[in-house]
Order: structure tokens, then C-alpha cells, then sequence
């Protein structure tokens, strides 16, 4: 840990792939108070720093650092971030916070023993737009709200296999930043009324996801994410209130009311994850929102127990998670799905187990969007099972 509150902190890294690349050293490099001096990675190193294979390695090398910032693929994270709290350092976890909402319970229990900070960030939440869109929503009456968050998962996770494996996430690895914002600025909770789920051929996680929420006064949230749009890519949320339209776009970089800017600035959120980071340290605090992750969970949990009935590559998602040009079906129509792909739709509002009331088959069955088990109730965020409406597959 720190020496004090005015000492930078030392961090280190595991996990240098492209979105610490992309993100987190041009945000670290510019964020007072915060030193790189170490990075973890298997395949990759960084030249001013000391590099190790994996956070074991760097642990047990006796090397004085503070901090780790986990950004490998969540399916590995939870043992990571054991390991780093257990030897005293904070943590900071990419989005998502793990493979499953019942990793994060023991993490929060074991930072809160040992005195340092957890931080499970979701860095859609600093965009410049988000808090003013808070703001204003918070004097008004909503509506409705609409979500679309599509984009190419060749350009984003080129070559990625474990972005379709169990944990993985499949389309909820973009989606969930769009949940970590409409759970921001909306003024009530909400919750799961239906999904529907479309998965590429022996692949266990979705390409593409139309969710519909409400909450306890009705409203009507609608979400679709894909994964298969190609150009320009969307990342746009609307919503209906009494005061006018309300746009977010570029993934909450700009605002509009009823047509008029109110907000237009260039991206700057992994600076205010890194900054609120050094906060956190400072005032020996952690910051833990499962809210997110919660609905992912309730979305896909069920899910989990239908498989695709082709077992062969279909469609392009190739034999481990392998892509090339025109691997990628195009976004469906409203009423058509793809060859090779299963759809699974989810009703909230039936009781637990199948349509005619017998229990749910439970068939290895995964939590968020394939990752492990959802059936218990994970880290004070009950996820609830839910019924399925109808299997269709070709």
C-alpha cells in the first residue's frame, strides 16, 4: 500500500492486450498521482517497466508496487484478483467485474479485510454526457427509453476465441456498457421483462441480444445488441420524457434535447476511471456496482440450459472463436434469424421452470452470457431464473 496519501501509486498491470493498449496506458501516462512499474502479460511486454508472465510471478518477486490493474478476459479474473488482494494491493477490474456476479462477493469481503480498495470500473459511466443526461433526467418524467448498441466484432475482438467461450460474454461485452449507463441516469431501478438471445452454432455466447426492461411504475425500456454491423458502428440511447427528447450518442459523448447539443466532447474515460482510482485509494474506499452485471445475468442465466442444435461451424464463427471477412452474418430483419444460429427467448413474467410447469432442465446450465452457475444468490443481487417461452433453432 501507499506511504501515504501524497505518495504516487505504483501500479501494475496484467493483461496487455489491445484495450490496455488502446486505453489504459494513454489514460495512466496522463493521469497525476499514478506510476506504472510493472506489467504482467504471457505474450507481450512493455519496455521501461518490469515485466513477468503472470501476476504470480510478480507477486512473489518481492517488487514494491501498490496496485494491479486487471484487463485480461474475465474468465480469470476472480483468481487474479484474490491473489492480488491477499498480498495487499488494490485492484482495479475492467468491465466486467468477473464471469459471474457470485466472484465479486468474496472479492469485496476479502478487500474489505484487508484494508485496500476493489474498483469493478465501468468506464461508459465517465463519458462526458453521462452525468448531465443524470441530471436532467432527474427533473423530468421518462417515458420510455431505447437502446442501440451495435457494432463489428471483427474490428473490436479481431481473433478474440475467448470472447465466445463460457464467460465470455459474447455481445454483452459492448451491451453491458449500455446498461452500465441506463442504470446511471435513470432515476428508479429496473428490471427483466423478456429477452431473446441469438446464438452463432456451437458458440456459448450470443451475437446479438433484444432485451425489454420496465420498472415499477411500467416504464418501457427496450435494448438490442449486435454484434454484426458493419460501417459506422452505434452506440446511441433515447429517451421520451415530458421535457423533450433526450439523445445520447457516440456512447455517451454527446447529448442533444430535442435537437439542440448540450454536450459534445471528446472521450476521456479511462482518465476519469484513473482519477477516480487515486480517489478511492486516497480515501481508502472501494467502489463496487453490480448492477450491470445483475441485469446480463438475468438475461442470459436461463439461456444457458438450451444449446444450438448444430454442432458444426456455421455462419463463420469458426472452430475456436476463429474470424476472417465475411464471417459474420448481417443483422437480422425483425422476423428473420440466420442459419446456424439458435434464438432463445426468455419471458420474466412466467414462473419458474417450463411452459407447462415441470422444471427447467439443467444442463450445464452457465451464468452471465455463459459463465458459471446463476442459480445462487450472488454477492446480494438475487438473479432470477426464467422460464422459457419457446425453442426454435435451423
Amino acid at each position: 500500500m501507499t506511504d501515504s496519501a501524497a505518495a504516487p501509486i505504483r501500479l501494475a498491470i496484467v493483461g496487455l492486450g489491445k484495450i490496455a493498449r488502446d486505453q489504459h496506458l494513454p489514460a495512466i501516462a496522463t493521469t497525476p498521482g499514478i506510476d506504472l512499474v510493472a506489467v504482467a502479460s504471457r505474450n507481450a511486454s512493455l519496455e521501461g517497466v518490469a515485466n513477468f508472465r503472470d501476476i504470480d510471478e510478480m507477486i512473489a518477486s518481492g517488487l514494491a508496487f501498490d496496485a494491479v490493474a486487471l484487463c485480461t478476459p474475465p474468465q480469470g479474473r476472480y483468481r487474479q484478483a484474490m491473489a492480488a488482494l491477499s498480498a495487499g494491493k488494490h485492484v482495479l477490474l475492467e468491465k466486467p467485474p468477473g464471469a459471474s456476479l457470485s466472484e465479486i462477493g468474496p472479492m469485496v469481503d476479502l478487500a474489505a479485510a484487508q484494508g485496500v480498495t476493489l474498483f469493478a470500473t465501468w468506464h461508459s459511466r465517465f463519458a462526458p454526457a453521462v452525468e448531465p443526461a443524470r441530471e436532467f433526467l432527474a427533473t423530468t418524467t421518462v417515458r420510455s427509453l431505447r437502446v442501440d448498441w451495435k457494432e463489428d466484432v471483427r474490428h473490436w475482438h479481431p481473433g478474440q476465441a475467448w470472447i465466445w467461450e463460457p464467460g465470455g460474454f459474447g455481445v454483452f461485452d459492448p451491451g453491458i456498457n449500455a446498461l452500465s449507463i441506463v442504470t446511471r441516469i435513470l432515476p428508479r431501478p429496473f428490471f427483466l421483462d423478456r429477452a431473446e438471445l441469438f446464438f452463432p452454432a456451437n458458440r456459448a455466447a450470443p451475437i446479438a441480444a433484444n432485451l425489454d426492461f420496465t420498472d415499477a411504475a411500467g416504464l418501457d425500456i427496450r435494448a438490442e445488441f449486435d454484434w454484426r454491423q458493419t460501417g459506422p458502428q452505434t452506440w446511441d440511447i433515447q429517451v421520451a420524457t415530458d421535457a423533450g427528447n433526450v439523445v445520447l450518442s457516440g456512447g455517451g459523448k454527446r447529448m442533444t434535447v430535442n435537437g439542440e447539443v448540450m454536450v459534445d466532447a471528446p472521450d476521456a474515460e479511462y482518465r476519469g476511471i484513473y482519477a477516480r482510482l487515486a480517489a478511492l485509494v486516497a480515501e481508502s474506499a472501494s467502489d463496487v456496482d453490480l448492477a450491470p452485471l445483475t441485469h446480463v445475468a438475468d438475461a442470459s442465466c436461463s439461456a444457458g440450459t438450451v444449446s444450438s442444435s448444430r454442432s458444426r461451424t456455421a455462419d463463420g464463427i469458426g472452430p475456436r472463436g476463429a474470424q476472417k471477412e465475411g464471417d459474420i452474418p448481417a443483422a437480422p430483419s425483425a422476423r428473420r434469424r440466420h442459419r446456424g444460429e439458435t434464438r432463445r427467448r426468455l419471458e420474466g413474467r412466467r414462473p419458474t421452470g417450463t411452459p407447462d410447469g415441470a422444471a427447467a432442465p439443467h444442463r450445464d446450465a452457465r451464468g452471465p452470457a455463459g459463465g458459471r452457475s446463476c442459480r445462487s444468490n450472488d454477492a446480494g443481487a438475487t438473479t432470477r431464473r426464467r422460464a422459457i417461452k419457446g425453442r426454435e433453432s435451423r
